[in-house]
């Protein structure tokens, strides 16, 4: 396959280690019942192309009865990116969306104007024990789309693209690389794919996009000769041509990233955009609870409880 262009001919072996523009050590947050590494927004980088937030969730083992149990919450600006590796929850949200998300398939909720939903363990898995492991991310929207109507869609593992050569197996999960596209759409350039990669490969990012980010998920990556391991998150120069290398052990990355957006983006709690005044206007609305009159409403069947505002 020729998909790989670090492998074509006369493509050189070395990349400097000054090509790493920020190395980001994720910090830790106790979510109640388990945990997550948070690598964006960070103290040295606010956004990787447009993604503005990345959490790692997990490994959590639960035991039975219980499970994750995240209330209806607001988020404006944004749209969540929600891909798992092991477990499962159900999303529920005020457009009505009620879908359980299992591994290898994507969530994909564009917030616009206003959207608020809830992740719940499902009754049936907490009838026994069960674990979850995953990511979730923000992906800021540009200012032509801030306040679009909000929407939801869900891809079903089969129908992101695969690619499989050489000891890489990539699953395209957003955005377009490699003569690839997924099905999700997307309202500017971008690209997230979950990577695995056997013992020594090497693994190419893409040279179409401005912005390239790798995080390690597990195993371990070697860069000019520097090892990295899992919990880190290395965010790459523009232009660069960027070839990592597997450890011994192999590795799993997750390649994020597309073209900067025309500005930073204010952030307070759920909320993202590219005006405070927006923000401050969503704070209100939610601390009004004045569900289905204004900007916010309640998941249909899950309006027994929400979170307050901070």
């Amino acid at each position: 396959m020729s998909w790989n262009p670090a492998l074509e001919p006369g493509c050189p072996n070395t990349v400097d280690i000054d090509a790493i523009e920020t190395l980001i050590v994720p910090r830790a947050h106790d979510l109640g019942g388990f945990a997550v590494r948070r690598a964006l927004p960070a103290p040295t980088r606010q956004m990787v192309g447009p993604f503005i937030f990345f959490d790692q969730a997990g490994p959590a083992e639960f035991i039975t009865g219980t499970g994750v149990d995240v209330r209806p919450h607001p988020h404006i600006g944004l749209a969540t990116v929600t891909y798992l590796y092991r477990g499962e929850f159900q999303h529920r949200d005020s457009l009505g969306t009620n879908q359980t998300i299992l591994p290898g398939a994507v969530n994909w909720m564009v917030a616009g104007r206003g959207v608020t939903h809830s992740e719940r363990t499902t009754a049936e898995t907490r009838r026994a024990p069960h674990s979850l492991y995953g990511i979730q991310t923000w992906v800021a929207l540009p200012e032509s789309h801030e306040d679009a109507a909000p929407s939801f869609e869900h891809h079903g593992k089969a129908t992101l693209p695969m690619i499989e050569d050489g000891g890489v197996s990539l699953r395209l999960i957003l955005g377009h690389a490699y003569g690839e596209r997924a099905p999700a759409n997307v309202f500017s350039e971008t690209f997230y794919a979950d990577v695995t990669l056997a013992p020594g490969t090497r693994f190419p990012l893409p040279d179409d996009h401005e912005d390239r980010g790798l995080y390690v998920v597990e195993g371990s990556i070697s860069i000019a000769g520097q090892d990295f391991e899992a919990g880190r998150m290395m965010v790459f120069r523009p232009g660069d041509r960027i070839t990592v290398s597997a450890g011994p052990s192999g590795a799993r990355l997750m390649a994020l990233g597309g073209a900067t957006l025309s500005g930073p983006r204010y952030i307070w709690w759920n909320f993202v955009s590219s005006s405070r005044e927006k923000i401050e206007a969503a704070k209100e609305e939610w601390r009004r609870g004045a569900w289905g009159e204004g900007q916010f409403d309640l998941p249909p069947d899950d309006r027994a409880e929400f979170i307050p505002l901070p």
